[in-house]
C-alpha cells in the first residue's frame, strides 16, 4: 500500500483528502503546516507528498526544497495543492523541486488521476 503524506493548514482539506485517498486504498498521514511535514519526511518514507503552499509556520515551497535536500526524497514525487493558479508561484514550486500541482477547489477524478500520473506502480 503506497504512504502518503498530506500537509495543509486547514483540516476540513485534510480531512477530504484522507478520505478519498483512503477509499483509493492509500495509506494517509497528515500534517498541519510545513514544520510538522517536514518532522514526518524526516522520520518516515513515504512514496508521495502532497503540500499546500500557503501555511503558518514554514511554506509549502520551503518543505519542498527542505525534503528534496533530503536523500530519501530525492525523487519521492511532491504535489503542490493551492488556489493560487499565479505563475510565478508555480514557477517557484518547480524550482524548488515539485513534481507537479493541483488547484484547489480540485475534482477528485482529476486528483486521482494526477495521483496515479506520478506514482509509479
Amino acid at each position: 500500500m503506497k504512504k502518503i503524506l498530506v500537509v495543509d493548514d486547514s483540516s476540513a482539506i485534510r480531512q477530504s483528502l484522507e478520505f478519498v485517498l483512503k477509499e483509493n486504498g492509500f495509506d494517509v498521514i497528515t500534517a498541519e503546516d510545513g514544520q510538522d511535514g517536514l518532522s514526518k519526511v524526516k522520520a518516515a518514507k513515504y512514496d508521495l507528498v502532497i503540500t499546500d503552499v500557503n501555511m503558518p509556520n514554514m511554506d509549502g515551497i520551503t518543505l519542498v526544497k527542505e525534503a528534496r535536500s533530503l536523500s530519501d526524497y530525492k525523487f519521492v514525487p511532491i504535489l503542490v495543492l493551492t488556489t493560487e493558479s499565479q505563475d510565478s508561484k508555480m514557477q517557484e514550486g518547480k524550482a524548488a523541486g515539485a513534481t507537479g500541482w493541483i488547484v484547489k477547489p480540485f475534482d477528485n477524478e482529476k486528483l486521482l488521476g494526477t495521483i496515479r500520473k506520478v506514482l509509479p506502480n
